[in-house]
């Protein structure tokens, strides 16, 4: 475990550091949460992290996810659902995460807050952007960020928390740009998820509350 151990905690003091130069350039205090990437990687290693004090845990892939979950049973870990969503899997997600990055569409929005059991408490939730424009990539279009999070408040088993992106490899202007798309909202969002493990700091210098990290955390995929 050391070498995990090890990049934890290096991850953790890196996101502190990021954290506190942002708070000295802006004035604003507000913390960053890790989440950790575990797509591919063991119950195993999962464990260990959550031995050593983490709690947030990122899937992408429904089935994959639901066998962790069952595994750790008892860890008190918060799970995130970060990868496409299709819509005959809204009511798994619904059920078993506490959180979902990846809502890109206003039908997802309804099958969500529809399929949430209330007694779970709020699903908190995550509009997805597409900030390169890409066609072949999951996002909400930015000019239709504000109808999809007027859906949102229709449903009380739902928390519009913020917004997230996957921008291309080296695009640092779209974490602007989607601090620039959450300020342009009538009522801006606490929450902006965006960097992973070769990008975090630039992003928490550019307002991201949520990062997401995986292999800095847990080396290759299995």
């Amino acid at each position: 475990m050391g070498n995990r151990e090890s990049a934890y905690h290096g991850i953790v003091e890196r996101i502190r550091d990021a954290e506190a130069e942002r708070e000295a350039r802006t004035g604003e205090h507000r913390p960053v949460r890790l989440v950790a990437v575990s797509k591919r990687q063991s119950v195993e290693a999962i464990a260990d992290l959550a031995d050593l004090g983490q709690r947030d845990v990122g899937e992408n892939y429904l089935q994959e996810a639901l066998e962790k979950q069952e595994a750790l049973a008892g860890r008190d870990l918060v799970w995130h659902f970060i990868g496409p969503i299709q819509s005959n899997k809204t009511r798994a997600i619904a059920a078993h995460f506490d959180w979902v990055h990846s809502v890109d569409r206003v039908k997802l929005v309804r099958r969500l807050g529809e399929q949430r059991d209330p007694e779970l408490g709020p699903l908190n939730v995550l509009i997805q952007v597409n900030v390169d424009g890409e066609a072949s990539k999951s996002g909400a279009e930015p000019a239709d960020v504000p109808a999809i999070a007027a859906v949102c408040a229709d449903y009380p088993a739902l928390c519009l928390r913020g917004l997230m992106c996957i921008p291309r490899p080296g695009n640092m202007a779209a974490f602007r740009q989607l601090a620039e798309i959450n300020a342009s909202l009538p009522s801006p969002l606490p929450d902006l998820s965006m960097g992973m493990s070769g990008d975090f700091e630039a992003a928490i210098a550019e307002g991201a509350t949520i990062v997401r990290v995986g292999t800095a955390l847990f080396g290759a995929r299995e």
